[in-house]
């Protein structure tokens, strides 16, 4: 079997996916045209050729802005759903995807007004695609703590969602910032996970781990400069998820073949793959899986490693848990 067709075969966990970082610009001006607003570009090909950053920041300028279009219950609705259909497409099982409340609020757009579509959309998801989920809102870290209290607030309100995050941002936001709010989700029984170690400093993966109680580190791909950081991960078996196109499109990583995840694999760490923001990146679940394989030269044992990685270090039920890992002892057969 082909690397490609094994990768297409897995049976795979999404950890790390940015909802509103699925906006293909062709949904992103269907949503313009519905929703009377104007984007700052004359087509779809315009938008896209903008797809280059220098670095994170570049990036959520231009992200931010995207999000302009998205208003109603629908609007989110047909977000989530449209991701759906494409992971489906790279035979993704189960998904744990983040949104950005602050993002929608700040503009006047209601909190379960977002919750409300994008849960419809994951309901559906797991009745008419198998797909089953786990939804974490997510703090910007640039923001403010009692910005991030209220919406917690919000968040513990209306219920229908499985933990907290932290993203935007990184440098010069410690996560230290934000242990009040974290502790207060972990006293509601939410699960907790944060971004660390992609742009900030090996010490932020530190912090997220003591200060935040995080289960799972987003990227954490700068642990390899802390050997004590690095020693703590494989010792405690930490989830780390890894995205390696995003890497590469935000200048973490110059080209894919420098990636470390082959590495960070050899060195015992729990690596899993991940598309991030895949409409920005250049890539869903199988273009980075394939990417990693090829440039790296992955053996197909390495392949379903990162794809058990991620089953197990999901928040799935411990019965999803063994359906998608016997699954996974199928494709491979």
């Amino acid at each position: 079997m082909s690397h490609e067709a094994l990768i297409r075969r897995l049976p795979k966990a999404e950890l790390h996916l940015h909802l509103e970082g699925t906006l293909e610009p062709e949904l992103a001006f269907d949503l313009a045209r519905r929703n009377g607003v104007s984007l700052p570009y004359a087509s779809v090909e315009e938008m896209r050729a903008a797809y280059r950053f220098a670095d994170l920041q570049s990036f959520l300028d231009l992200y931010y802005a995207a999000c302009s279009v998205l208003l109603t219950e629908n609007d989110f609705f047909d977000l989530t759903w449209t991701y759906l259909l494409r992971a489906d497409c790279d035979n993704v099982r189960h998904v744990e995807p983040f949104f950005d409340p602050q993002t929608h609020t700040a503009r006047g757009v209601p909190y379960v007004t977002v919750l409300d579509g994008i849960t419809r959309a994951l309901e559906r998801g797991k009745e008419e695609l198998g797909i089953t989920s786990r939804l974490i809102p997510c703090f910007l870290r640039d923001l403010t703590l009692d910005f991030a209290e209220a919406t917690l607030d919000e968040v513990l309100r209306h219920g229908m969602i499985d933990g907290v995050g932290l993203d935007s941002g990184e440098v010069g936001n410690p996560p230290e910032k934000f242990a009040a709010v974290f502790a207060r989700a972990r006293a509601a029984g939410l699960h907790t996970v944060a971004h660390a170690g992609e742009e900030g400093p090996p010490s932020y993966i530190t912090g997220a781990l003591d200060v935040l109680g995080a289960e799972r580190i987003d990227h954490g791909v700068r642990c390899l400069e802390d050997r004590d950081v690095l020693s703590r991960l494989v010792r405690d078996d930490v989830c780390l998820t890894v995205c390696p196109l995003s890497n590469v499109a935000l200048r973490v990583v110059d080209r894919i073949a420098e990636h470390p995840l082959k590495h960070m694999l050899d060195l015992g760490l729990r690596v899993t793959v991940n598309s991030d923001d895949p409409a920005y990146f250049g890539g869903y679940m199988h273009e980075n899986y394939l990417a990693v394989s090829e440039a790296l030269h992955l053996s197909e044992h390495e392949l379903v490693r990162l794809a058990r990685n991620a089953i197990e270090g999901s928040f799935a039920s411990p019965v999803r848990k063994q359906e998608l890992l016997a699954e996974l002892a199928l494709a491979v057969e």
